[in-house]
């Protein structure tokens, strides 16, 4: 439950960037678009404007145009002369392309005469971001400007775009320049990255569109103020702080503290069972007082299975059984015991119970493990024999259909009866509710002299004195593979096992003198 609920606030966290994401990236063409249609400005055809009719309009719209696409221009009033100077020859106009256009397209055309004399106007274009500008000579006076920022034409002079033929730039190339310089600045709002060649392509706009579109966050001049004075290490650090993937990735490292980086198939974590070893150790030595016998009977090498009683309530009797082999096995054989299914439903138990060498009860984890000549624990008896009420401790329930004979008739595996006595008292077992434990989907919830009237305290189990032993083994070479397909002959065999594994905890019993002190 609780991963789902992490990865729908993780989705909607993610949904919530994106759309801010999306309004930031519409906000920037919206912005674009603006900037772009106050910079273009309409262009008079220059077939309208002729020398009878109003110059003084038509030239207005043509330096409009040359505007939106130099983005600045500058027009210079010269010193009369006593004759015009000659015409500068034609400059080609130049071919439309997605790079800038040159620096600096100077046009000077000659102006006719005036009533204030005979002038010669030199036009300066000069693209933006040029690497130079023409200076103007300290003696030229500069001609009055409208409002706008355009100058005003003088009486009687010509216009300065003409046609190709004549050196100028055409309306139509303005046009597609200013249409192609838009084109870039929307790929640059939808390619944040594009912003940071901005200054190469576009000049000084370039450099306001990418202050824009972020391509220096506000702040940098202060933080390489920082960085200089404290150093780039600090400043980085200070970064990693503040970001949330360093914690997630901390809060990584500290839950993997312990653990193995790789568990086996079954889900044991060798480091992990490790640290844990002194607490198993600490109940098989001191707490429980664990006796053990007939440990010899468990082959040094190979395959074999341990059917053992089941009790305890809560269910101490697997790990006790590994801990003995380990200990006092000369081989110091590793031991994996199947546990309930309904073990691996309750929260960080299931995990706890993998990682230390339980694995979940299947035909196909038995089999598997048999046949990779490994040491297996099963408990026939299942929950019935966990939830046997006290006064019914330590007498055998059902060992379920004989699913364990069917398993060491097909891999002819032996098997070794184990016998536990002390666990049935660790948690004698009063009462156990049925239908709050189906509302609950528990097999059954107990009901003891501590718990729940203790609360957790409840759950700490008694010291009494345990009993181990391992009778000889139980080997069924005489059948074949075939035999296991033999229901009244697998329900015998069920019932040879059990019954030898009763007659040792009998014995067991009758050897004890009390519970505490065995």
């Amino acid at each position: 439950m609780g991963k789902k609920k992490k990865k729908k606030r993780k989705e909607e966290k993610e949904a919530k960037r994106l759309a801010r994401e999306e309004q930031r990236l519409a906000e920037r063409e919206r912005e674009l678009v603006r900037v772009a249609a106050t910079s273009a400005r309409p262009v008079a055809d220059p077939a309208e404007t002729t020398a009878g009719g109003d110059q003084g309009s038509g030239e207005a719209a043509i330096e409009r145009g040359r505007r939106g696409e130099s983005g600045s221009v500058r027009a210079k009033r010269g010193r009369a002369r006593p004759k015009p100077a000659p015409r500068r020859a034609p400059v080609p106009a130049a071919p439309l392309r997605t790079e800038p256009p040159a620096d600096l397209v100077d046009a000077r055309v000659p102006a006719e005469p005036s009533a204030a004399g005979s002038e010669i106007v030199d036009a300066e274009i000069v693209e933006t971001g040029s690497a130079s500008r023409r200076s103007r000579p300290a003696n030229r006076r500069r001609p009055p400007r409208r409002a706008g920022g355009a100058r005003r034409p003088a009486a009687g002079e010509a216009p300065t775009i003409a046609d190709p033929d004549n050196g100028g730039v055409d309306a139509d190339d303005e046009y597609r320049g200013i249409e192609a310089r838009l084109n870039r600045m929307l790929r640059m709002s939808a390619d944040p990255a594009a912003a940071e060649r901005a200054p190469d392509v576009l000049g000084n706009d370039g450099e306001r569109l990418a202050g824009r579109l972020g391509a220096e966050p506000p702040g940098a001049d202060a933080a390489r103020g920082l960085r200089q004075r404290f150093g780039s290490g600090m400043i980085d650090s200070a970064r990693e702080l503040l970001s949330s993937d360093y914690y997630l990735r901390v809060w990584g490292r500290l839950g993997m503290r312990g653990r193995s980086v790789e568990v086996d198939e079954y889900g044991l974590d060798p480091k992990y069972e490790e640290k844990w070893r002194p607490f198993f150790d600490f109940l098989y030595s001191t707490y429980w007082r664990v006796q053990t016998a007939g440990v010899h009977h468990i082959p040094e090498t190979g395959r074999c299975l341990l059917v053992a009683n089941h009790s305890g309530t809560i269910p101490y009797d697997g790990a006790m059984i590994k801990t003995a082999v380990e200990r006092e096995h000369p081989a110091r054989r590793k031991v994996r015991w199947l546990a309930e299914d309904f073990v691996f439903h309750f929260p960080f138990l299931g995990a706890f119970m993998n990682r230390i060498g339980a694995v979940r009860a299947c035909q196909e984890n038995a089999d598997r493990m048999l046949r990779q000549e490994r040491l297996v624990a099963v408990f026939p008896e299942g929950i019935k024999g966990i939830g046997k009420l006290y006064r019914e401790r330590y007498r055998l329930q059902r060992f379920g259909r004989g699913g364990y004979v069917k398993l060491v008739l097909r891999t002819r595996t032996p098997i070794v009866p184990v016998g536990v006595v002390g666990a049935e008292e660790i948690h004698p077992l009063l009462y156990k509710p049925t239908y709050l434990a189906q509302a609950l989907g528990m097999p059954y919830i107990p009901i003891t002299p501590t718990f729940p009237a203790l609360g957790l305290l409840g759950l700490v189990p008694a010291p009494t004195k345990w009993l181990i032993e391992f009778g000889e083994p139980i080997a069924f070479d005489d059948y074949g593979p075939d035999a296991a397909e033999d229901a009244i002959l697998v329900n015998r065999l069920n019932d040879q096992v059990r019954t030898q594994i009763q007659d040792i905890v009998n014995r067991l019993l009758e050897r004890r003198r009390t519970v505490l002190q065995g």
